[in-house]
């Protein structure tokens, strides 16, 4: 059964709607594509992964698809990072892009790419702002949580070890999975992501991602304390990056997702330290054991994508990928993956 596009079924025939939100929202899907002509197709050559796409993980109710990459030397402690990719974005091109891949073989750890289908959405957004995508044991959620547990199971990784990164539409779904399976996780990081529950349907996801929400930090931490599991016993850590010029996702909503953690987590806003840096803002809060529960990074330079190393053909010329001073991966590995 194949299903719309959610945000093209709403806006159908509403032209001034169309090209409005194609000039101001090209990564959600309401954009028409331009189409690779024949001769384009007949050239390409076909792509060079490391990743591997893997089968019968589970009954897998959101239809996605599965890939890995299992690195030939494995280090201890054994550790999984689990990657969701952006709008018009595939597993290989994030791959290719972020370099998760190359930094697995070089440490040592199993990277899990959970993968949006066009047959969910036509613009391969991850769907979080639909309720049945996101609720707890339903939809693209279940079959995300499907794939960890079985990659988990596999290659005999503990929860205490598995890691999560997200970028925009993928940074609000792994914005869900942090609120609804705390236990399942040890951090994660949102890239130019949503808060949880910032929208219920296609119409307000396109105004939050425009203006951001108007809500208090209790009204944010309730979401997410609605559908938790385990209380207070569970604290991920959650990274939080986004870009001052951001076109796509308005730094608004990083600021929501900041205050939503620090009401979860029962954090002063007042109490977090600053850190050095040359490019923006950046600033963590940490538990009573000194560990980063918190980690919040506002680039002044940055636009809407992931930052990345600058070095020559890092980006790999994929799309939302931006070269810098800056890489998100790295210093996630850093700060939460690396084994101490």
């Amino acid at each position: 059964m194949r299903f719309k596009n959610p945000f093209s079924a709403l806006l159908k025939g509403q032209r001034r709607w169309r090209k409005l939100v194609k000039d101001t929202f090209p990564l959600i899907g309401l954009a028409d594509q331009p189409k690779a002509t024949p001769k384009a197709r007949k050239r390409a050559a076909p792509s060079r992964t490391a990743l591997v796409e893997v089968h019968g993980f589970g009954s897998n109710p959101g239809r996605l698809r599965m890939l890995e990459f299992v690195p030939p030397l494995r280090r201890e402690p054994p550790s999984l990072v689990v990657v969701l990719h952006g709008c018009l974005q595939t597993a290989v091109q994030y791959d290719k892009g972020s370099g998760w891949s190359r930094m697995a073989r070089e440490k040592g750890f199993v990277l899990l790419y959970p993968e949006q289908t066009k047959q969910n959405n036509q613009n391969l957004c991850f769907n979080w702002f639909r309720p049945s995508s996101v609720a707890r044991d339903r939809g693209e959620l279940m079959s995300i949580r499907q794939m960890i547990e079985h990659a988990a199971r596999r290659h005999n990784i503990p929860h205490s070890r598995i890691f999560l990164q997200g970028l925009s539409a993928g940074g609000a779904m792994a914005g869900a999975l942090l609120a609804t399976y705390p236990d399942l996780f040890a951090a994660g990081q949102i890239v130019g992501g949503l808060p949880y529950g910032a929208a219920r349907d296609a119409m307000s996801a396109l105004h939050v991602m425009k203006s951001g929400a108007r809500r208090s930090a209790q009204e944010w931490g309730n979401l997410v304390r609605a559908v938790r599991e385990g209380g207070d016993t569970n604290r991920p850590a959650i990274s939080i990056w986004h870009g001052r010029l951001d076109s796509v996702v308005t730094v608004a909503n990083a600021e929501a997702t900041l205050a939503q953690w620090l009401d979860v987590y029962g954090l002063d806003p007042s109490g977090g330290l600053a850190l050095p840096v040359k490019d923006g803002r950046a600033m963590v809060w940490k538990d009573e054991r000194g560990r980063v529960l918190v980690d919040y990074r506002i680039i002044d330079t940055l636009d809407h994508g992931l930052p990345v190393p600058f070095r020559r053909g890092a980006a790999g010329g994929q799309p939302y990928m931006l070269e810098g001073a800056n890489s998100a991966p790295k210093q996630f590995y850093d700060t939460f993956v690396r084994p101490v």
